[in-house]
């Protein structure tokens, strides 16, 4: 079978990894970003989400984010609420961060959801990544911990220092927080949603709601382009979004963007040291941030559609991400996985 990078064409790597990067920094910057205008006086809407942070199994000693290597996952999860989290939550997007404040570089990975890999805390069980939280509930485990522990294994012991997780709800507040984004849609088409709601878009200029942005950015199926359309879609979102947060009205809406954040929000970096974060992104030249794309293959298996990556892959991601890091150990990543477990769990259900 042959082997395949992402669905966007290669000759994109550096859009891909602006898109990437405005997707990671949509998660913390969005609001923060406006403290250092602002103040202290949003810090209580955004510590809502902090949770405690527990150091890497493969850190000796705690990284210091203004003078060391680091990394950040970053997990979109397809829910709208907590509550259906506390359900079922699933990763709709993982991707690592590793930052570099000495050398002012980036590296990027995104781990596409139906990827094939080892679940931490389970006996060795098998499926696609985005259970991983699924299994952490079942087996007594933080669900966002075991998230972090599965990708730490299948990158071969490449740390994850931090992680932030948000939610549909979070992006459809976001975009009403700062008055809706101005897109130009590329082609007609409907789509329905959950709860049997049909959104008609018409090509052209069109003003958008967050309601009406979250399945603009998520049609996949309906564009010629197909992924590679989707991404070109989320990014000119996400420009917008950038750029209202950061404009002089969208000071004035201070509290409702961080409320927005805080309530579908959640994340072990400090919050003392968010500004630190930013000015390090800020001095980051944008021909320093590379994305490193993941070579897997498809599979169908036992009725389900899987993203196989071999054991040379993983070696090659995670020595360039341990490289990158100043980690001089050496990456094992155990055998090739060729096949889940099992059929996927009774109970846990994928969406399109």
């Amino acid at each position: 079978m042959t082997k395949h990078k992402s669905n966007e064409p290669s000759s994109e790597p550096r859009s891909r990894s602006k898109w990437w990067l405005r997707i990671s920094l949509l998660f913390v910057c969005l609001v923060v970003g406006i403290a250092g205008f602002v103040g202290y006086s949003i810090w209580g809407a955004v510590s809502k989400g902090q949770v405690e942070q527990r150091a890497s199994k493969h850190r000796e000693k705690e990284v210091d984010i203004q003078k060391d290597p680091f990394t950040i996952l970053f997990m979109g999860v397809d829910q709208y609420s907590t509550k259906e989290e506390a359900q079922e939550l699933r990763t709709d997007v993982l991707m690592v961060v590793a930052i570099n404040p000495t050398t002012h570089s980036v590296k990027l990975v995104s781990i596409p959801r139906d990827t094939l890999a080892e679940i931490a805390n389970t006996d060795g069980y098998k499926t696609k990544i985005n259970a991983a939280a699924y299994w952490g509930k079942q087996k007594g485990y933080d669900p966002l911990e075991n998230v972090r522990e599965t990708v730490e294994n299948f990158l071969g012991g490449v740390p994850i220092d931090y992680y932030a997780k948000i939610n549909f709800k979070g992006f459809i507040d976001i975009v009403n927080a700062v008055g809706g984004v101005n897109v130009n849609v590329p082609l007609n088409f409907k789509i329905e949603t959950f709860g049997n709601k049909v959104y008609k878009f018409e090509k052209g200029p069109a003003h958008l709601t967050g309601e009406q942005a979250l399945p603009y950015v998520r049609m996949r199926k309906k564009d010629p382009e197909g992924d590679f359309g989707r991404q070109k879609r989320q990014q000119e979102v996400i420009s917008q979004i950038l750029d209202r947060i950061v404009s002089f009205n969208s000071l004035t809406k201070v509290q409702e963007i961080s409320n927005a954040v805080g309530n579908n929000l959640t994340y072990t970096i400090p919050t003392n040291e968010f500004l630190s974060f930013i000015e390090i992104y800020q001095e980051t030249p944008k021909q320093n941030i590379e994305s490193i794309q993941i070579q897997t293959t498809p599979r169908r298996i036992n009725g389900g559609a899987y993203e196989i990556i071999s054991k040379d892959e993983r070696l090659r991601i995670s020595q360039l991400m341990k490289e990158h890091l100043g980690i001089e150990k050496k990456s094992t990543v155990g055998e090739n996985l060729e096949a889940p477990s099992v059929q996927e769990p009774e109970g846990f259900h994928q969406k399109n």
